[in-house]
């Protein structure tokens, strides 16, 4: 599978269902578990330049941007960005793709990407990895969130639309820690959130070594 051959399904998905997106994902800012993960991650990483990659409507942007981080956001999808551009004119938001950031080497004191490695085949995760590896800096840091299991999951409809084409993907969280590993970071943290649910979450918390 080329990128393009998920890119472009992934992009016109979230095209249709942009407007709709955020009336059924919360807010970050409405989970206490979540909201005391970003925190700890903003704490680390004060002083630096942040990006949420895969970014959507700005809602974990935004957050990270109340709790005084210097943050921009970076989607896949046009129509994302333009309600995230909408909602929070204040903040910077930009086009790109986790496989090519248009991010200098090293430049990044910290990174989020929040279910935005779910629709990548796993094939392709290595190159993500080694992406996000590349635009930190030493010393920088990487909070990821997915959904946890060892399935491909194939949506036709949702987030209150229907006729699109969507692959999500869980993930086993020692699986997202070792291939972040392998992409030579160093894991700080793995936490399984809501074990016995029909879908657990998962969260790892990532360092590129100084």
């Amino acid at each position: 599978m080329t990128d393009d051959q998920f890119l472009s399904p992934t992009r016109a998905t979230y095209a249709i269902v942009a407007e709709s997106y955020g009336e059924f994902v919360p807010p970050v800012r409405d989970d206490i578990e979540d909201r005391a993960l970003l925190a700890a991650f903003a704490d680390l990483v004060r002083g630096g330049p942040v990006a949420d990659l895969g970014c959507g409507t700005g809602h974990v942007t935004t957050y990270l941007a109340s709790l005084g981080l210097d943050v921009s956001g970076i989607d896949l999808t046009p129509e994302m960005l333009a309600i995230a551009r909408r909602n929070y004119p204040e903040l910077r938001f930009s086009e790109g793709s986790l496989l090519g950031l248009d991010l200098p080497d090293g430049g990044l004191a910290g990174a989020v990407a929040w279910y935005s490695i779910i629709h990548t085949p796993p094939s392709r995760l290595p190159a993500v990895a080694a992406e996000l590896f590349r635009v930190l800096r030493p010393g920088g840091y990487l909070q990821v969130g997915f959904h946890v299991g060892d399935q491909h999951n194939h949506r036709t409809q949702g987030y209150g639309q229907e006729g699109f084409s969507l692959d999500i993907y869980w993930l086993p969280v020692d699986g997202v820690g070792d291939l972040l590993s392998d992409a030579g970071f160093e894991i700080l943290t793995k936490v399984v959130r809501n074990p016995a649910a029909r879908v657990p979450q998962g969260r790892v918390l990532a360092r590129k070594p100084a």
